[in-house]
């Protein structure tokens, strides 16, 4: 059973329902938060499983837990992940760069809550392309390292109204690869391509978009080094944690850290700052003492 069938036959079905569909059609689930994103079990979706026994038994002690499934290899899908939020809206550059084919293909679109869209694209296994997020166009990347909340799973929105994710249509026609690093290119030449190391341009501009998207793009092994130093650059410049975690938190899921590692993180990299910083202080007080003394004697000599 391919991708189309399976969001096609979940359409109507009760989560519990839905949920068991996706697993006997082969993709793999783990349960979320009930109307939230945030996975419920320890390992987030690197937990997911096809297993009849263990998804059942997760939505018996979850009954309203949300559907999330692993983009990249694990699920065969990736996911171009159109947002709409107060902030802007992600469709201009979604239909720009469609036009370009730089995001044709899909096989799946489907409604979320906030408004935006999930366009699915089957996965190339022997091409694995890392999650990422083009924050400036409002357009997110899921693919290895990554996962999407599905239908007919349940948001709570800011004004308490419960909105489902809903199937918009499934293509019948052929589907293809997206190459996501031209259509990030293309959404956002300015964010820079994944490296192990912050390239020169983030080290000199401390914009807190730019380094969600460097963050989103970290591989295992970078993650927490990498959401580290971006937690540390926009403390030095006075950002408040609770904005940083705003700032940074979205991107360090994409890269598939967890909530609790995020938070973590970003407060170690605020006490190092700090730290830093008092260090500092003290060496310039010490050094301005220092000089006032020697001023001092020099005038009284």
């Amino acid at each position: 059973m391919d991708t189309i069938e399976v969001f096609a036959q979940v359409a109507g079905l009760s989560v519990r329902a839905a949920v068991m569909r996706f697993a006997s059609a082969g993709v793999p689930v783990f349960p979320c938060v009930p109307s939230g994103k945030r996975p419920l079990v320890k390992h987030g979706f690197h937990e997911a499983s096809i297993d009849f026994g263990q998804v059942a038994a997760w939505w018996r002690r979850w009954p309203a837990a949300n559907i999330g499934i692993p983009t990249g290899a694990a699920s065969g899908v990736e996911v171009v992940d159109v947002d709409v939020n107060s902030n802007g809206t992600g469709f201009p550059a979604f239909r720009a760069a469609h036009r370009e084919g730089h995001a044709t293909g899909w096989t799946t679109l489907v409604r979320t809550p906030s408004g935006g869209m999930h366009a699915y694209y089957p996965a190339d296994a022997e091409r694995p392309q890392p999650s990422w997020q083009a924050a400036r166009a409002h357009v997110d990347f899921r693919g290895a390292g990554g996962y999407v909340i599905a239908p007919p799973s349940v948001i709570v929105r800011p004004n308490r109204l419960r909105v489902p994710y809903r199937l918009i249509v499934a293509s019948g026609s052929p589907s293809e690869s997206v190459d996501a690093t031209r259509l990030r290119n293309f959404l956002d030449p300015s964010i820079p391509t994944p490296t192990s190391r912050a390239p020169s341009d983030i080290r000199q501009n401390v914009d807190a978009r730019v380094l969600a998207g460097w963050v989103a793009a970290r591989s295992e092994g970078e993650r927490n080094r990498g959401l580290f130093w971006a937690a540390c650059r926009l403390a030095e410049t006075g950002t408040p944690p609770s904005a940083t975690l705003d700032a940074l938190r979205p991107a360090a899921e994409h890269a598939g850290l967890e909530p609790r590692e995020i938070i973590a993180t970003i407060r170690s990299a605020y006490r190092t700052t700090r730290h830093a910083q008092t260090r500092e202080a003290e060496t310039v007080r010490a050094d301005s003492d220092r000089v006032a003394r020697g001023q001092a004697g020099r005038v009284l000599s």
